[in-house]
């Protein structure tokens, strides 16, 4: 059984996010990609090392800032079982206003 899962929203998230960046290099697209996954392995491990962005929502999710590429942010529902990747999206885009269509 997987660790997380990426909800459809998530996953369309990723192919725009790799789409985008191989407009420049498919490379630097496969390694962006890598530390998503990454990333979500690690959190379902440890559900609660995310952080709480009340300014952002208030539903029950947690933010995680990709160590490598720190413009991107997983969004999470740490209580799931397995582990709920909800969002991964840009740290620059409007984050209340991307998660207010995604509920």
């Amino acid at each position: 059984m997987s660790k997380y899962v990426l909800t459809p929203i998530a996953k369309a998230d990723i192919i725009d996010l790799w789409t985008y960046i191989a407009q420049d290099s498919e490379e630097s697209a496969n390694r962006v990609e890598q530390a998503i996954y990454e990333a979500c392995d690690l959190l379902a491990e440890s559900p609660m090392m995310g952080h709480t962005r009340k300014e952002f929502t208030s539903r029950d999710l947690l933010f995680w800032t990709l160590t490598r590429y720190r413009n991107y942010v997983l969004v999470y529902s740490p209580h799931t079982s397995p582990l709920q990747i909800v969002a991964v999206v840009h740290g620059r885009r409007n984050l209340p206003g991307v998660l207010s269509q995604r509920q």
